[in-house]
């Protein structure tokens, strides 16, 4: 017969942590400007990281260990300690991002169950916090092996929206191995050109003493460009690239080439039917349609709009042509063709990010909308849930007898969008601060109540709609 009492036990470990009369090690983070205390014996016999760790530093001339972890947070360590020495991790009022630094650390100090714990938290119940923050997700676990779930999450959306990685700022830093991984992937929603430029680009920036001036380049040049795309190099699918783009974005890199594949794609170019020697990968999959498609993508806007509202997610100050629109729009509601229930709108429009709403007034024939790059997500049971940023905007497009259209950017990002809880998802559909919002079938109010700076044309305060349609935005 045994008698367990782990509460108790817990509880005088606790207090022993918080005795500071017989810690023997000081453990200093968030760059050195916070400290704890510990007992060496428990954290060895806790953590392998520990018993490494402390194995290797001698002590100071008081017997003291001292550990520096200046990137981990107080909040993140003061909460590992009280694992370490209760078990128990109290999550109540922690922030989300707390909680994936937490992990992050955890991991660090090779916490394997507290990590798999944490990381399934994340993906079962902080599914749009990991879309929001993808970019932040990705470069935190990608030289990483213990984070499954959440590189699967990032491998999907990647795939599908590759552009929140090429596009980023942050794309040249980007490790080899991350960069290879994505190259591999047959179902990125881009064109095999611009990867192509893309990896060009990382490389250069790997070499930043080549001349800027290409003309300027010595066969020198080139070949460290090739050493250090060597491994990128093999996984573009050049034979699904265009003869006009062949000639004029790769023939002036075709020095980094092997000379046998250059040989082949200028032998594919001129007889296409011919065998070659090279391995020709298979064009990725899943592009979506071209907006010249002989079947209208939308009954509300144009080409032409959609040119200009991608110069307007873009930051243009000059419209995108229609023959040089950036981005698909893949219709995934119509009102007409799916109804005009806001509740049809978050079941369907629910994980979409990047989208686009617009909207045919019915009194005045206006083309009006907004632009949501975080996702809609319709999971929030206990409150609605403002979502910051600063891209999002709304507008009202040219039309019959509107000369031109407006732009309105958000003024206030940190109430840009409203995901709508649950029980209010009947009422009201897509919400861009309180100055456009779905109210009801077939029913939007706009205004100006300062979320964005300007108040689309509109004639009056609430108007009807004829349709209205939504779009997800994808990067080409």
């Amino acid at each position: 017969m045994f008698l367990k009492f782990p509460d108790e036990l817990s509880q005088d470990y606790i207090e022993l942590l918080n005795d500071k009369d017989d810690y023997n090690v000081i453990i200093e983070v968030e760059n050195n400007e916070k400290s704890f205390t510990a007992h060496s014996n428990i954290l060895k016999y806790r953590s392998s990281y520990f018993h490494k760790e402390l194995e290797h530093i001698q002590p100071n001339e008081n017997d003291i260990k001292i550990i520096t972890k200046p990137s981990i947070s107080a909040q993140s360590f003061d909460l590992i300690l009280k694992y370490i020495y209760g078990g128990i991790v109290n999550l109540k009022n922690v922030e989300t991002r707390q909680i994936f630094d937490l992990m992050l650390a955890s991991d660090e100090f090779e916490f394997e169950e507290l990590t798999t714990k944490l990381e399934n938290l994340l993906v079962d119940t902080k599914g749009t916090w990991l879309k929001t923050h993808f970019t932040l997700i990705y470069y935190s676990i990608f030289n990483k092996n213990n984070f499954k779930k959440l590189e699967n999450i990032c491998n999907d959306i990647i795939g599908k929206y590759p552009n929140l990685i090429f596009d980023g700022s942050d794309f040249t830093s980007l490790s080899e191995f991350a960069l290879i991984s994505i190259l591999k992937r047959d179902d990125l929603q881009m064109k095999e050109i611009k990867i192509w430029d893309c990896v060009i680009k990382w490389g250069i920036t790997q070499n930043p003493n080549l001349p800027i001036n290409l003309e300027e380049w010595t066969n020198k040049n080139f070949f460290a460009l090739k050493t250090t795309l060597q491994k990128c190099l093999p996984l573009i699918r050049y034979f699904h690239i265009s003869n006009s783009e062949i000639i004029d974005e790769i023939k002036p890199y075709k020095k980094i080439l092997d000379k046998n594949l250059w040989k082949d794609i200028k032998q594919h170019m001129a007889v296409p039917d011919r065998p070659i020697k090279s391995i020709i990968l298979p064009a990725r999959s899943g592009l979506v349609r071209e907006l010249s498609s002989s079947t209208p993508f939308s009954t509300i806007i144009s080409e032409e709009h959609a040119a200009e509202i991608s110069s307007w997610i873009d930051h243009k100050t000059i419209n995108y042509s229609t023959t040089n629109i950036p981005y698909k729009f893949e219709l995934i509601l119509s009102g007409t063709r799916n109804g005009f229930s806001p509740q049809t709108f978050w079941n369907i429009c629910n994980g979409h990010v990047g989208t686009i709403v617009v909207i045919k007034a019915k009194e005045t024939d206006e083309i009006i909308g907004g632009y949501n790059p975080l996702v809609w997500d319709n999971s929030n049971v206990y409150s609605s849930q403002w979502m910051e940023t600063n891209d999002s905007f709304i507008f009202s497009l040219k039309n019959g007898n509107i000369p031109n259209s407006i732009l309105s950017r958000v003024k206030n990002p940190k109430y840009a969008i409203l995901n709508i809880h649950k029980n209010n998802q009947n009422r009201y559909g897509p919400y861009f601060g309180e100055d456009l919002r779905m109210i009801d079938n077939y029913k939007y109010k706009c205004s100006n109540q300062g979320n964005y700076y300007e108040k689309p044309l509109t004639s009056s305060y609430y108007f009807s709609i004829i349709n209205y349609e939504v779009f997800k935005v994808i990067k080409i």
